[in-house]
């Protein structure tokens, strides 16, 4: 029995005014549960897909399905940290959600937890290595409960040993908390991780499935 979709995109078609289609009938799908990776080399289209799936364009034609709520990593987590600690950060992400300041504090705890980090939560943002925020980053996600985390290229800022260990973390969270993600990311390395992958080119998943296959293929080239 397969686990319902929490991604789907369907027949999408974006161009920047009269230029050139970037996406041409993209389409792919994944399982709720399972952590996917994304390739593409640049100009394939990846940028422009992951604004479609946050909702910062609207596509030409196609639809998007995304279980909500979504969480989104970016490259640069100086770009999404805003707040001068650790836990306030963190809980900055739920002002909407009208929670007691008890259940603040739980939710904040419990998302420290999952990325390991419970014991920084007085610690200032700029005191964290790269490694730590983009852990920050995920924990901001999992307080506010999200079911589905889009990550774009979140190791690249970072050192060799730290890549490995946030994708483990990623991978150890999908696994715990049966949340879906899509890891954009050009190391294959990173493929041995995830459950599946999916391969833009010229704005069409040309390729998609197992990973170690897709890995295979990517390195005769």
């Amino acid at each position: 029995m397969t686990n319902p979709t929490a991604i789907r995109v369907q027949d999408l078609q974006f161009r920047w005014q009269k230029e050139q289609a970037i996406l041409r009938s993209c389409s792919f799908a994944i399982p709720q549960g399972e952590f996917w990776m994304l390739l593409g080399s640049n100009g394939s289209g990846k940028s422009t897909l992951l604004r479609l799936l946050a909702g910062l364009l609207t596509p030409e034609t196609g639809e998007i399905y995304l279980n909500q709520p979504v969480g989104f990593v970016f490259q640069n987590p100086d770009r999404q940290l805003v707040m001068p600690t650790v836990g306030a950060d963190v809980a900055f992400g739920l002002v909407n959600e009208n929670l007691s300041p008890e259940e603040v504090l739980q939710r904040v705890r419990e998302a420290l937890t999952a990325v390991n980090l419970l014991e920084l939560q007085r610690r200032p943002i700029y005191a964290l290595s790269g490694g730590q925020k983009q852990r920050i980053a995920i924990a901001g996600a999992i307080a506010r409960h999200c079911k589905v985390l889009i990550l774009d290229e979140p190791t690249a800022l970072l050192d060799p040993d730290t890549q490995i260990e946030l994708v483990l973390q990623v991978q150890k969270i999908v696994k715990e908390r049966g949340l879906t993600a899509l890891w954009v990311t050009h190391r294959l390395n990173e493929l041995d991780y995830c459950d599946g992958a999916l391969l833009l080119e010229n704005g069409q998943v040309t390729d998609q499935g197992d990973p170690q296959r897709l890995k295979h293929r990517l390195d005769e080239h």
